[in-house]
């Protein structure tokens, strides 16, 4: 597999002609998009000796959009697009480029999918998010303390899961327990506990001790989200600001060519065209 390929290599990458001429490209933002975009990094680093593209996802989609517009990142990631709020304190000069698909998804500890909570409606995980669905055994399920994980301000996850689930992007998730700074983080709160809810990246629910549920009576799979019958699926984004260099165009050029966009299905999300 390419993704295989690319990790024994990396170790290689420091040794191939490593130079002082080289451009640097920074990308910050999305923890959501960053697994993407740093193996894409990886491949094209190994791939030519003119450039060197570095990745960091600490902070989320409102950071990295903060950081293109500041000048502290050449490239942001996003799983959003950049909202009209942002353009009207950065300004509007950002430029989007769409790389592909994720879907934000509901997903339960495996006991919990297991006793038979497998399907949720907005009002219930609403609901459960304001603090009005306590128990588990409301749902259907065991009679238990229902444990919800939320994230932190400036997630895009966050952002997109207040704005199409709890219906005000403003609003603070009162029922949450616990919050998050990523996905990573996410899922590992979910699957320590036998109570959780959570949601996370479509590519973060595909194997460990959860499950994605049914919203709305959809589930999360590459058909529904492609087709966007799955009511949560999400574009994800890099930007610059103003038009990009011939560094970051080059880069930019390789995510959006045929080997970043089979990485893109590699790695679980779908692709751009």
């Amino acid at each position: 597999m390419l993704i295989c390929s690319i990790v024994g290599l990396f170790a290689l990458a420091g040794t191939c002609g490593a130079s002082d001429d080289l451009d640097t490209v920074t990308i910050t933002g999305s923890t959501t998009v960053m697994p993407l975009v740093e193996i894409c990094a990886e491949e094209f680093n190994i791939l030519q000796n003119d450039v060197m593209v570095t990745v960091s996802g600490v902070g989320g989609s409102g950071v990295g959009i903060k950081n293109v517009a500041s000048g502290f990142s050449d490239i942001g990631m996003s799983s959003r697009q950049v909202r009209a709020d942002e353009t009207e304190l950065y300004g509007d000069n950002f430029v989007e480029y769409l790389i592909g698909y994720d879907a934000i998804c509901i997903a339960v500890s495996k006991s919990i999918y297991d006793f038979g909570v497998a399907n949720l409606t907005r009002d219930q995980v609403r609901a459960i998010y304001n603090g009005n669905l306590t128990n588990w055994k409301e749902l259907g399920g065991p009679d238990r303390d229902i444990y919800a994980v939320a994230r932190m301000v400036g997630s895009g996850t966050g952002d997109l899961f207040n704005e199409m689930v709890i219906g005000d992007l403003k609003t603070e998730t009162l029922g949450a327990d616990t919050y998050t700074q990523n996905n990573a983080e996410m899922k590992t709160a979910i699957t320590k506990s036998d109570k959780a809810i959570g949601y996370l990246g479509f590519n973060y629910v595909q194997d460990g001790n959860l499950s994605a549920v049914a919203y709305e009576g959809v589930f999360p799979t590459s058909e529904s989200i492609k087709s966007e019958t799955y009511p949560l699926s999400r574009p994800l984004y890099v930007m610059t600001w103003n038009e990009p260099d011939e560094s970051e165009q080059a880069f930019i050029d390789f995510i959006l060519g045929e080997k970043g966009q089979y990485i893109v299905e590699e790695i679980g999300f779908l692709p751009a065209d």
